[in-house]
């Protein structure tokens, strides 16, 4: 590389020597961060209108950028947009473009401005953008789960502990429990979204900008809620890329959890349900198979969003104060972890609306040892202690095995054998969904409970979607 050409790069000024071309390749980021060209000339455009605001480019100046980035943007927007050598990033790339559209009004633009505090601009111009798609990708998956809840009320399945048939529950009560974790995952995100709303334009490289900029105008300009107040912390702070990345990490597992749920009740050893053949795959050895691989794929992907938050914050960890290079590994980490939970939440949501559920098959499913803590909460209402009431259940399961027969078939005097408190109407225990019913308390699983919970999310889908 020439003198002139190292002279023509942003920093190039005091360089004299070529650069090695494996560190030119090493040191570009334009390969993905030109994924960032909108914001790149969003957030240029308004700083030429503040810096003409202060008197350092005039109208002309500044007109003749904002159309020429325009083009800029036009040319990124249509594909024809002509990458050069020399382009080691986005903002090389925008601002070599616009000298060659505009001529030498170009290099004002870059007045009082670093590349510090323009990147960290482009990214939260970005992730604001990305975090809107994702929480309407949430919203959209969260809306399905709940016309799926209410469709299927009356479906009963077991309900598991430790992967044991514990209690019978409804369909829709499983449905909502992820629900729930999801919405939980769109306040975090709502919550984030408030922290990545703040300027850091106006910054500089590091000790802030000399030239009495209206750095509130200059974020309003934008559509920021507000700016940065230390300029240092600002073109370092990459807290709303980790923060991403970990909010990102536990929608995954929770996601990842769903599809572990869905992958067992798949299987022929359950059977409860059937996935669509669009999100399904076979086997290139066995035609019988017809495998989950949409469900494998998300449950596997959780690895991938949760190794780039690790390596991440092992990266920021050991950074010194202000920006280093070490920080150009934040947009890969970024870009990756949004476009695999995009793809997450779309296959998810297909899945969702699509599996065909054997209701049959799931009540098939329940047994009467499920309903033994029914046998305690009758002696509970007999006015048993449930400590003694847990353990007279218990003599009961065990009588059931030493006769050989399930739990519904003892009789009443079987019962008594055991305690004097059961009656007669101890047989009325055994009924699927009077048993599902009694938890009718707030989040329980009986009809009303859930009726509720349905309530609850479709008032919240509403009041989130405004």
């Amino acid at each position: 590389m020439s003198t002139s050409e190292m002279g023509g790069k942003l920093w190039g000024g005091r360089f004299t020597g070529s650069v090695d071309p494996v560190m030119e390749r090493f040191n570009q980021s334009l390969s993905y961060d030109r994924r960032m060209w909108r914001a790149d000339v969003t957030g240029s455009q308004a700083y030429a209108r503040c810096i003409q605001e202060a008197g350092l480019i005039s109208q002309d100046e500044c007109d003749s950028i904002v159309t020429g980035l325009d083009k800029v943007g036009a040319e990124w927007e249509s594909g024809v947009f002509h990458v050069m050598p020399g382009d080691e990033d986005i903002h090389t790339a925008n601002e070599r473009r616009l000298k060659e559209l505009i001529g030498e009004a170009a290099d004002k633009l870059h007045t009082g401005r670093s590349r510090n505090d323009q990147v960290a601009t482009d990214m939260r111009l970005w992730m604001r953008a990305a975090l809107a798609t994702l929480g309407e990708h949430l919203r959209s998956l969260i809306s399905v789960m709940v016309d799926r809840a209410a469709s299927e009320i009356d479906v009963l399945m077991p309900g598991y502990t430790h992967l044991q048939r514990a209690q019978p529950i409804r369909w829709s009560h499983w449905i909502l429990s992820y629900c729930w974790m999801l919405r939980r995952d769109h306040e975090r995100l709502l919550e984030q979204a408030r922290r990545v709303d703040v300027c850091p334009l106006g910054s500089g490289a590091l000790a802030g900008n000399p030239f009495n900029i209206d750095r509130q105008a200059l974020a309003s300009d934008l559509g920021f809620s507000g700016i940065t107040n230390n300029s240092l912390d600002a073109v370092s702070d990459r807290d709303f890329v980790a923060e991403f990345l970990s909010w990102g990490s536990l929608l995954a597992v929770h996601v990842s959890r769903w599809a572990e749920d869905l992958i067992l009740y798949s299987t022929k050893e359950f059977s409860f349900l059937r996935l669509s053949d669009a999100y399904s795959t076979g086997s290139s050895l066995m035609p019988q198979k017809k495998n989950a691989d949409s469900l494998e794929l998300v449950r596997g992907k959780c690895g991938r969003v949760i190794g780039k938050s690790c390596g991440f914050l092992t990266t920021l960890k050991g950074i010194p104060s202000t920006y280093n290079k070490d920080l150009q590994e934040d947009k890969e980490a970024m870009f990756d972890v949004y476009d695999t939970l995009e793809g997450v939440l779309q296959v998810a949501n297909g899945v969702m609306a699509t599996l065909k559920v054997d209701a049959a098959q799931m009540r098939a499913a329940l047994s009467p040892d499920m309903l033994a803590t029914d046998l305690a909460y009758y002696l509970v209402r007999k006015g048993v202690a449930f400590r003694t009431a847990h353990g007279l259940s218990g003599g009961c399961v065990a009588l059931a095995e030493r006769q050989g027969v399930p739990l519904d078939r003892l009789t009443v005097e079987d019962f008594r054998s055991v305690s004097p408190e059961f009656g007669s109407d101890v047989l009325d225990i055994w009924h699927y969904e009077r048993s599902v019913d009694q938890y009718s308390v707030a989040g329980g699983t009986g009809m009303t409970s859930v009726r509720a919970q349905l309530d609850q999310l479709r008032q919240w889908l509403q009041a989130s979607g405004n």
